[in-house]
């Protein structure tokens, strides 16, 4: 059976953030490790300190089965807070995938392992293991704000977010525009134009009249 997560990455990051009224759009630029991988599960939220990978070692004694890990520090900064055995944890433990507001390493055995991971960098400098963190708080990532339980859709177009309580609300939105989307398609490709569909031709040319 399809769960609602499962429908929200198939529809996509970018129909879910347009239907959603173009809220928790992730404004980050992010390296996909997985190429085709699309997921969408509740967001386990981390606070790494800056630098610092001891709350990543910490959140995989509490990540569930199906959740998206974030990690974030005060600052992103190219710093790798994970790398092939943290990843294989993350996995063997159930997530679904990763978000990280940092630096990823190990890259070849992280596709190898085919959890599907997000990252800003990938480097090979290492994070201390030092500052406590916490875990379960709200974050942001790229200017999106993620709570606890949160839904975080990943797809090669990057990362939206969507309130957990607004869930329902925004699937059924995701669908009527993907059903909207499709049969526009079909005009499209008999040759009909956008420019008249969406009644741009008015804009330009009775702006020039």
């Amino acid at each position: 059976m399809s769960t609602p997560w499962a429908e929200l990455a198939a529809l996509g990051s970018a129909t879910v953030y347009e239907a959603g009224g173009r809220r928790g759009y992730v404004d980050a630029d992010l390296i996909q490790v997985i190429p085709g991988s699309r997921v969408a599960g509740p967001g386990r939220t981390v606070r790494c300190g800056q630098d610092d990978n001891l709350m990543v070692h910490a959140v995989m004694a509490a990540v569930q089965p199906g959740e998206v890990v974030v990690l974030t520090m005060p600052e992103p900064r190219p710093v790798a807070l994970v790398g092939d055995l943290l990843a294989t944890q993350a996995r063997a433990q159930g997530a679904a995938a990763m978000l990280i507001d940092a630096s990823v390493r190990d890259i070849e055995e992280l596709v190898e392992l085919g959890l599907p991971i997000w990252a800003r960098w990938v480097r090979v400098r290492g994070a201390a293991k030092d500052a406590p963190g916490t875990i379960g708080e709200e974050i942001h990532v790229g200017g999106a704000r993620i709570r606890q339980g949160d839904i975080v859709v990943l797809d090669a177009d990057g990362a939206a977010i969507v309130e957990h309580e607004r869930v329902d609300e925004v699937l059924e939105a995701s669908r009527e525009r993907a059903e909207r989307e499709r049969v526009k398609r079909s005009r499209l490709q008999a040759g009909a134009l956008s420019y008249d569909l969406d009644g741009l031709r008015e804009r330009v040319e009775g702006a020039q009249s």
